[in-house]
């Protein structure tokens, strides 16, 4: 007797992983110019299986998925998309939840592995910048690859507040080692920290769309934590 329920997950995730593959493949090869070598497929393995590392609650592929379909949304306002797309995939691509140094990390692992996949140098460094900027989430005016990779990073902060509140529980899973006191001191500030921002969204349509809610979410969130 089988089960068919988790055949139908593995089954899922397996398709969620080939959807994933195909869109790494198209990011790649619009990034170096259309080449279609080396193989892009051993690169995707690679990164699906860090962003499925199990120490991740909310930085799994669940993510990736929201932040790339996100940069589809926005596209129309990056210099280059491709670059964006790449971004996403590295932004997390290191993740410990215990150290401090995951997006320097992540850039590092973009400077090494691009070049090695066929991205010319200038891509390659303007990926790694925009990987380094998802530490602050605060890019210079004009910066629109960086405006679009950091409304897309932060577009969660404007879900509905069923989904904002289950990535709230996720974050706080993946921060499970912190004891509650220090949690909460400490997911206080990065929430002041955010509301502290002029704009929470840099690009038209997350200024339209997203700004509003997401600003309602963090103070609902930094009111609860408070209790």
């Amino acid at each position: 007797m089988t089960d068919s329920s988790h055949g139908s997950s593995v089954h899922e995730a397996g398709s969620a992983d080939a959807s994933l593959r195909e869109r790494w493949q198209e990011a790649l090869v619009g990034a170096r110019g259309g080449a279609s070598a080396p193989d892009p497929m051993p690169y995707a393995d690679n990164l699906l299986a860090r962003w499925a590392e199990p120490q991740r609650r909310y930085h799994t592929t669940a993510h990736l998925v929201a932040v790339l379909d996100r940069i589809d949304t926005l596209a129309g306002y990056a210099a280059d998309a491709d670059a964006v797309r790449l971004a996403a995939w590295l932004h997390d691509a290191v993740y410990r939840p215990d150290r401090s140094e995951n997006e320097e990390r992540s850039a590092a692992l973009a400077e090494r592995a691009l070049p090695e996949a066929g991205v010319p140098a200038d891509v390659t460094a303007e990926v790694a910048r925009l990987v380094r900027l998802t530490v602050t989430h605060d890019p210079a005016d004009g910066d629109t690859n960086g405006e679009v990779l950091c409304d897309a990073d932060l577009a969660i902060l404007a879900a509905d507040p069923k989904k904002y509140a289950a990535y709230a529980a996720q974050v706080r899973e993946e921060y499970g080692f912190v004891p509650d006191d220090a949690f909460r001191e400490g997911r206080a500030a990065v929430l002041r920290q955010l509301l502290g921002l002029p704009r929470l969204f840099r690009t038209p349509h997350g200024v339209a769309r997203w700004e509003p809610r997401a600003r309602q979410n963090l103070l609902t969130e930094l009111e609860l934590l408070s209790h």
